[in-house]
């Protein structure tokens, strides 16, 4: 082979480099910076007892700001991904609910309650409500995540759907994502 011909190859690879390059930047690249904060616990942080399963089941507050313009509502999907149920890929689902009305700059959840218009889903044990964490006590902790999805349209999903049927229903919708999330492990019963 000569000279020219792997000139010419290192020009058009570069060209076409550069042109995947520009297509990138344009086609969908850029991460909407949706935040989500809470006053209940940090992100990565250990949740307290009163937000669990056993210490008082309270769903936390949560502060969603830096949604994309045309953002209507968003759905969370709350899951205990350290586990694995009857050798498959499910863990834990503890918590969906969609439909929780945007209000821009700042959508403020509060602690115990979603705003008016938002829709609960059915958690593992098939209640219609917040399970707070479980986990066992021992030697590591659980990791929760709060996964919240903006979406440029409400759902017209019925409070039994499932979490596939949630994704499902979402697709298309999504303008930015953002994850929460939070350690626990259960304490041990005192020793007698």
């Amino acid at each position: 082979m000569n000279r020219r011909f792997f000139t010419v190859l290192a020009v058009t690879t570069m060209a076409a480099l550069g042109a995947t390059q520009a297509l990138a930047g344009q086609a969908g690249f850029r991460l909407p910076p949706l935040l989500v904060e809470s006053a209940a616990f940090p992100d990565g942080g250990v949740v307290p007892a009163k937000y669990s399963f056993a210490g008082g089941n309270t769903q936390p507050d949560f502060k969603i700001t830096n949604a994309p313009e045309g953002t209507v509502a968003y759905a969370i999907i709350f899951h205990d991904i350290d586990v694995a149920l009857q050798g498959g890929t499910d863990d834990v689902l503890h918590w969906t609910a969609w439909n929780i009305p945007a209000t821009a700059p700042v959508t403020q959840i509060v602690e115990g309650k979603l705003p008016d218009g938002s829709v609960v889903g059915k958690n593992i044990t098939g209640q219609n409500s917040y399970m707070g964490p479980g986990a066992p006590p021992g030697p590591r902790y659980h990791h929760y995540v709060w996964e919240v999805y903006a979406l440029n349209a409400k759902l017209d999903l019925p409070s039994t759907a499932t979490k596939a049927e949630l994704l499902e229903a979402m697709k298309g919708k999504v303008v930015a994502k953002a994850a929460y999330v939070g350690r626990f492990k259960g304490e041990a019963p005192p020793a007698r």
